[in-house]
């Protein structure tokens, strides 16, 4: 039983939970269902979203350590590359579809297909790719820098409400300082950060029309972290015991069940309302993520960059088809994105229709070959 519960944890099988849960109440009581969701939805995510949110901004403070995959220009270059293709082409891709239809009032959407989940694309290529395989840390990078541009767009594009510039200021200017003090005086629990600073952080967002979700992003980095990386989602070592760490081991599990009600308050659509959008959104998330990561990979190499040893065109494609998994990241831009509505619905059932790039991605990878080769020793 213990197994089943670590498992079930670990690959955040909750949020699919959650999401099932949804869609059947949804179309089995929808009125019961919209009831919950309007009732829930404020709590949800702008509320407990906050620490899934801050665990992404985890993922990048602790990338950018010696030894993290954001540490070195020179190794980041590549991926990092792929990712702003993995963002600019299925954006277009979006944008282009809607001019082709005719319906410029979906643009407002293009930032939903740039999402990648990076808990589900990273389960899918350990299914793909053997342990140590080039491609999990290339697609891990790609996903957190992916998570750190999608974070800047929200915050830009897709205010909450009415920007107030002045009163986003005037309260976070106290929260960093707060943090600051706190990372001066080496306060080891993360409690005053989230409490203190975060509270601050939060009033600040919300008061200044942006997603209050985002609120802990600028006061993890002050969290005192050890200084060489430690390497993600890698099960083969001891996490580190330091402030940032000590909040990351501790929210891990409730963050899984804020997933779950995130996608039980959010995923629930009518099966009807499969439209446009819908294939705007999974179209552009399949199709456009391979030929984005593909394409700047190319690139790169071409500019006098160097790929990571042992890792090939074709595993770059494989890459971007699973980082085509939008799912979370997605469902949370398509809320910014659209009020309530037909729009909403048909960009939901997108962002969830592109689980179907996962079985995709496992098809190119037996075909290519992928499955069979291990990472090369490390050069010295």
């Amino acid at each position: 039983m213990k197994r089943l519960i670590a498992i079930v944890l670990e690959r955040s099988l909750l949020l699919l939970a959650g999401t099932v849960l949804a869609l059947a109440w949804a179309n089995l009581a929808p009125h019961s269902y919209s009831a919950y969701s309007e009732a829930t939805r404020f709590v949800v995510n702008d509320g407990a979203m906050v620490f899934f949110f801050a665990l992404a901004a985890k993922e990048i403070v602790e990338a950018t350590r010696p030894g993290g995959a954001l540490a070195s220009w020179r190794e980041a270059a590549v991926p990092l590359l792929a990712a702003c293709g993995g963002m600019i082409v299925p954006a277009a891709l979006y944008v282009g579809a809607g001019l082709a239809l005719g319906r410029p009032e979906l643009h407002r959407g293009w930032a939903i297909p740039c999402a990648t989940d990076i808990a589900f694309s990273y389960l899918a290529a350990r299914i793909i790719f053997p342990h140590r395989h080039p491609a999990i840390p290339f697609l891990l990078l790609l996903a957190v820098a992916d998570d750190a541009l999608g974070l800047i767009l929200l915050a830009i594009f897709y205010p909450a409400s009415h920007v107030a510039p002045l009163a986003f200021a005037l309260l976070l200017a106290p929260a960093i300082a707060v943090a600051w003090f706190l990372r001066r005086r080496a306060v080891a629990s993360f409690w005053p950060y989230v409490v203190g600073a975060g509270g601050l952080s939060w009033a600040a967002f919300y008061a200044g029309g942006l997603h209050p979700a985002l609120s802990l992003v600028p006061i993890v980095p002050f969290m005192p972290c050890q200084e060489r990386y430690h390497e993600l989602f890698d099960e083969h070592t001891t996490a580190p015991t330091d402030t940032l760490n000590a909040f990351a081991s501790w929210w891990h599990t409730p963050v899984q069940f804020v997933l779950f009600l995130f996608g039980l308050t959010n995923a629930g659509v009518p099966l009807s309302s499969v439209g446009a959008v819908t294939w705007m959104v999974a179209g552009s998330l399949v199709l456009g993520k391979p030929i984005g990561v593909l394409l700047l990979t190319a690139i790169a190499v071409a500019a006098g960059l160097k790929r990571p040893a042992g890792f090939t065109y074709a595993d770059a494609a494989i890459v971007g088809l699973t980082a085509g998994i939008g799912f979370t990241v997605a469902l949370f831009f398509a809320t910014a994105a659209f009020p309530p509505g037909l729009a909403l619905d048909e960009a939901k059932m997108g962002a969830l229709f592109s689980f179907v790039a996962a079985p995709l991605a496992i098809l190119a990878a037996r075909l290519a070959g992928s499955t069979r080769r291990a990472r090369p020793p490390a050069r010295t």
